[in-house]
């Protein structure tokens, strides 16, 4: 699952599933366009760790390798993350809150984006 978090019209977060674009790259293997990025940080956060609402800091990709960690918007949706799955932040100017759930650590690689 790939998700976009982003500030709609209303000024709230939200969530869109989206997909990327591939291109052929090499006989059966399939590329996207690459992005620039500024960095990587790989995190690690308890169970029962929780970030009050708070914005993106920047644009920025989070990949989550372990654990399980639910995400609400301001529009009231909650969507849960999983090994494996990707979030797209974009919501610079809105607010989302984030905890872990369940007994394993939340284990996370976040690529902040160039603008």
């Amino acid at each position: 699952m790939i998700v976009r978090l982003f500030t709609g019209h209303d000024g709230e977060s939200h969530f869109e599933e989206i997909s990327l674009d591939y291109n052929p790259h090499l006989p059966l293997s399939e590329r996207t366009v690459p992005e620039a990025a500024e960095s990587i940080l790989f995190a690690r956060h308890q169970p029962g760790y929780s970030m009050d609402w708070h914005p993106a800091p920047r644009r920025q990709y989070v990949v989550f390798l372990g654990g399980q960690n639910e995400i609400t918007v301001g529009d009231g949706t909650s969507l849960v993350f999983r090994a494996g799955d990707v979030l797209l932040a974009e919501d610079t100017r809105s607010k989302h809150h984030v905890r872990v759930i369940g007994d394993e650590p939340r284990l996370s690689l976040t690529v902040p984006l160039v603008d």
